[in-house]
């Protein structure tokens, strides 16, 4: 393991339209110390063929294929790839600010934490900008993040001396799977710190944005339930709590 090398982890399927951009937006981060791993999730499109071309054209830059088995699973391939002691996630339409690395490895080492994230804006499928940043709180802990999910994959890194590299729970089926990842690293740590410059942009597609809210909510309730246990009126708690706070990001 390279001891400042930043593991960059990013499932792809069918990215043609945007993959350009997303690297384009790692090529420039003013950190040069990273490794991008492209995972592949069975593409029917060309974008394959966009990222080898980047291949051949920064040793950094690594591409995997495998057959589709959802993000989840394309995000544990490249975990088990990475090299770098730090890891964080970029999805294949998502960019970064230039300085989103450098930013992130120093509040690593300043806080002398294990896991740090950082606000972020909301894009369209044009590049423009659409409802209000979310600007992060400055710390999270478990119980806070159950009420909503302040730690984004966007902008979330880790170092891995401190967690090891744990691996997405591939049987959610890529639904809440994030969710789940950081309260398993917040069962282990007392907090997650936040950065709140904005240091990503995340797109959206708004014309489904208000549709993929309404049905989320009965995978969420589930997740609270059977998945972390809380009982039924825990659960209902939170599940409010996660709505409300949820609209508030959509506004």
């Amino acid at each position: 393991m390279q001891s400042d090398l930043i593991s960059i982890i990013t499932p792809m399927y069918n990215g043609a339209r945007f993959i350009a951009r997303t690297i384009d937006s790692v090529i420039v981060q003013t950190y040069p110390n990273w490794e991008m791993i492209i995972v592949d999730d069975g593409s029917k499109d060309n974008s394959p063929e966009i990222v080898n071309d980047y291949v051949r054209r920064d040793p950094r830059i690594h591409l995997i294929r495998k057959t589709n088995g959802g993000s989840a699973s394309a995000r544990n391939m490249g975990l088990k790839a990475s090299l770098g002691r730090y890891v964080c996630f970029l999805d294949s339409d998502d960019l970064w600010l230039p300085e989103m690395l450098e930013q992130q490895i120093s509040l690593l080492k300043t806080k002398n934490c294990a896991l740090v994230y950082a606000s972020y804006s909301k894009i369209n499928e044009f590049g423009d900008e659409v409802y209000h940043a979310v600007i992060v709180p400055s710390r999270v802990k478990y119980t806070s993040l159950l009420k909503t999910n302040s730690i984004s994959c966007l902008t979330a890194m880790y170092d891995s001396d401190k967690l090891g590299k744990p691996l997405f729970d591939e049987s959610l089926k890529s639904m809440r799977d994030d969710l789940a990842y950081w309260l398993n690293i917040l069962k282990k740590e007392p907090y997650a710190y936040g950065n709140k410059n904005v240091l990503g942009k995340y797109r959206v597609y708004t014309a489904s944005t208000t549709g993929n809210k309404k049905k989320l909510i009965k995978p969420t309730f589930l997740f609270y339930y059977r998945y972390l246990g809380l009982g039924l009126c825990r659960s209902a708690y939170y599940l409010v709590h996660w709505g409300i706070n949820g609209l508030k990001k959509y506004r």
